[in-house]
């Protein structure tokens, strides 16, 4: 067992950008004003190819983070071995400054979905989902940030908000949390809970870093499509979140009809502002 390291997201600082395909070329030819990058783990975990050799070289010039969607931490499967040893390998070569995933399960019986499926919040999950963290934390040497998810339906048996079971989990793992203010808007709107009262129930000095992205309205339910600029809403929480939290590292998310660079280049700037706003 390897010593873990500590220190995650407290040397990103400012406004980062999700990393996706159609933009290396502009990145590497151009060097854009961004603070950081985030790579989608899941991505970059075979032993070659073009992607891994560009995100090589954005890592010459950029702090860069992962985050992964397939550790499937909620799941009653056994931890995926093979997945861990790739991600272990990804860490190593990248030397990523923050390694985050989803509080969610991607799988059940041996068979992966494409969602990140929402858990029930209940005490038991909340030992058997800190306790998968931790053996994830310990097998890496690294401390895990842990996002909270978009959710669509709930479940009977849950006996916890979600903030107090979010809470819960940030504790008994030790980990640490990367706040989705879109998601967390997502959920609110969708089960009618206030936002104020999720914030109050979160342990402040675990938060290390922010995502911010577009959802679409669906008419009766809010949609976490990443496909849309950040609402005026969400930036109207984010502005909440950092008087009340300070500058935290925050991202911008795009991930469907993905535009041109100097699209997400234009909503980092508006979070920067209001990171400077407050300050």
């Amino acid at each position: 067992m390897r010593p873990r390291q500590e220190a995650t997201a407290e040397t990103l600082a400012g406004v980062g950008l999700g990393l996706r395909a159609p933009h290396y070329q502009d990145i590497l030819d151009n060097r854009p004003e961004v603070d950081w990058f985030e790579a989608l783990t899941d991505n970059y975990l075979s032993d070659g190819g073009p992607a891994l050799r560009v995100l090589d070289a954005i890592r010459g010039h950029y702090p860069i983070s992962l985050h992964g969607v397939g550790l499937s931490l909620g799941s009653c499967d056994p931890l995926n071995q093979d997945y861990l040893d790739r991600l272990s390998r990804a860490i190593a070569r990248f030397e990523p400054v923050a390694v985050s995933e989803h509080l969610c399960f991607t799988s059940a019986g041996g068979h992966y979905s494409h969602e990140l499926l929402p858990l029930p919040y209940t005490e038991d999950c909340v030992r058997h989902v800190a306790a998968r963290i931790r053996a994830v934390q310990d097998r890496l040497g690294r401390r895990l940030l842990i996002e909270n998810v978009s959710s669509y339906v709930s479940f009977q048996d849950s006996q916890l908000s979600e903030a107090q079971f979010l809470a819960a989990v940030l504790d008994e793992a030790d980990c640490d949390l990367l706040l989705d203010l879109n998601n967390l808007y997502v959920s609110a709107c969708n089960h009618d809970f206030e936002v104020e009262s999720y914030l109050d129930a979160l342990p402040a000095q675990r938060i290390r870093q922010i995502h911010l992205a577009g959802y679409t309205d669906r008419g009766d339910h809010l949609l976490d499509s990443h496909g849309e600029p950040v609402h005026p809403p969400v930036w109207s929480l984010y502005a909440t979140v950092v008087q009340r939290y300070g500058a935290i590292p925050s991202l911008i998310e795009w991930d469907t009809d993905i535009p041109a660079l100097p699209t997400l280049l234009e909503e980092a700037d508006k979070a920067r502002y209001i990171q400077q706003r407050a300050a």
